[in-house]
């Protein structure tokens, strides 16, 4: 293994049509890219260290040890012990001001998702460490339990998988999220959840009976129709029919389902706005929305990496419509236009978006939640009275 200073090598450059024909690379001896086998199933194309780390190392056969020797990237699983397991953002451009994450790290593998930075704070990469290195809370119920019960809890819609994916194929074991509806199904508190896994309908039970009282909706994110780039971009998220077929049990079921056309990535799977929301509708969904693709950190170069590897004759066309709604830059994180950009495509985008959402009789009400059926949990990790 090499080490060298951050600044030199924590982002190697990514050979692009964009930069001057010829240009040499300051790192010719560098492969920013892992080698396919060992990243086989995975989204991301590289490992680079976090922004955070002090050192980045590199990969870089010296004679002496073959890298075809190095093992495939499996997925690991770690005990995450937060303290806490609701978190609290005053963001303005979202409609909730509480979220839960049972898992860091998402095993989707989904090359956009804009959580991958997150991963710099457990000093891993936001690349493959982030859909290969997760941590579990096992210990997320008893903790909700706790914090619905504490003296000064005001309930208000909790909102679960905004960061990463409650559904995400660890959930099948460990059934975290499961055990979340239990604690909030008993204390009649809302939620919202959104995936894009079909591991969603297993909660049918629970969900039907929360909706009843107007305490459950879910958004099912539908990125694409087409599987080969389904498969691509979102490598071990489920397939986009089993997620439409998701949204009609739920929908069956009597759940209030939204489906979500997230991202929208200009010249790659903007022009599938209206078959999604077509074949949604059809599923059952009574809502939708959007969100224009995000590229914070280092999520702006693994997009680049993985553009170049698969979509080469694309990169620039999608880049530069990017820009266009980003006011010149790969991204804008200024709240109120963040989700949906500016400038003539980006109001292109939701024209059409709206067009095809009034077509289908989308949005036409919107589903509220209450909170009149809390009840604290009991116990709840309070001591309980002598009397």
């Amino acid at each position: 293994m090499s080490r060298a200073s951050s600044h030199a090598l924590k982002h190697p450059p990514v050979t692009a049509p964009s930069e001057p024909a010829g240009a040499p690379s300051p790192f010719p001896e560098l492969a920013v890219a892992i080698d396919r086998e060992r990243r086989r199933g995975r989204g991301a194309q590289s490992n680079a260290s976090g922004r955070y780390e002090a050192e980045a190392r590199v990969a870089f056969d010296d004679g002496w040890q073959s890298l075809d020797e190095l093992p495939a990237f499996k997925t690991t699983v770690e005990i995450d012990t937060a303290r806490k397991v609701i978190t609290r953002n005053d963001s303005p451009d979202i409609g909730f001001d509480r979220s839960i994450n049972p898992y860091r790290g998402c095993e989707h593998g989904c090359v956009y998702c804009f959580a991958r930075p997150t991963h710099a704070y457990l000093g891993l990469s936001p690349g493959l460490d982030f859909e290969s290195r997760l941590y579990a809370k096992p210990d997320a119920p008893a903790m909700l339990a706790k914090e619905l019960a504490a003296p000064d809890y005001e309930p208000r819609m909790i909102a679960i998988g905004t960061n990463t994916d409650p559904y995400q194929p660890l959930e099948r074991e460990r059934k975290i999220m499961r055990g979340i509806l239990e604690v909030l199904e008993r204390a009649g508190h809302p939620v919202g959840i959104v995936t894009k896994s079909a591991l969603v309908a297993r909660d049918i039970d629970i969900l039907s009976r929360m909706a009843k009282r107007n305490l459950a909706k879910v958004a099912i994110s539908v990125t694409t129709l087409d599987p080969q780039l389904a498969r691509t971009m979102e490598p071990r998220a489920p397939t986009p029919p089993r997620r439409l077929e998701a949204l009609k049990l739920l929908a069956q079921a009597g759940i209030p389902t939204t489906v979500m056309v997230a991202p929208v990535i200009p010249a790659l799977n903007d022009s599938e706005i209206e078959r999604i929301l077509d074949a949604a509708a059809h599923a059952g969904a009574r809502e939708a929305s959007y969100v224009l693709l995000r590229l914070p950190l280092e999520v702006r170069d693994l997009f680049r990496e993985w553009l170049m590897a698969n979509y080469p004759d694309r990169y620039r066309h999608v880049f530069t419509l990017i820009r266009d709604m980003r006011g010149g830059r790969d991204y804008d994180s200024q709240w109120g236009t963040r989700m949906k950009g500016t400038g003539p495509m980006a109001w292109m985008i939701g024209r059409r978006f709206e067009i095809a959402c009034e077509k289908l009789g989308l949005n036409k009400r919107r589903s509220k939640l209450t909170t009149d059926h809390f009840v604290k949990p009991k116990g709840g990790g309070q001591q309980l009275s002598l009397f």
